[in-house]
């Protein structure tokens, strides 16, 4: 399935637009990490916990966002976009959403 962030894609042609798709997830802090990332900060660099925690909720909220889109026919998003919010302390939400079309090569 093709994800764009934007409106149109070269070399395709929107036949139809299927409306807003969406795919979130909610994920709270590890404290195992938190400790980590403490000491990090008198040393600097990386925190790898929470590098790996936000690429997972990227992912499972892309994969929510195509299972939606294919459930209404599509074979593509447009106009993506990613969000974040805090929803209670030590938790955020990651919000994928676009609009679900179907595209042939035009």
């Amino acid at each position: 399935m093709l994800l764009a962030t934007t409106d149109t894609v070269p070399g395709f042609q929107i036949v139809r637009v299927l409306g807003l798709v969406r795919g979130n997830t909610v994920r709270t802090r590890n404290v195992g990490v938190d400790i980590l990332a403490s000491l990090r900060t008198l040393i600097g660099g990386e925190v790898e916990g929470y590098t790996a925690m936000l690429s997972q909720s990227r992912e499972q909220a892309l994969d929510r966002l195509r299972a939606e889109c294919l459930s209404h026919g599509g074979n593509a998003v447009v106009g993506l976009r990613m969000t974040t919010s805090a929803v209670m302390q030590g938790a955020a939400e990651l919000l994928a959403y676009g609009t679900a079309v179907v595209l042939e090569v035009g």
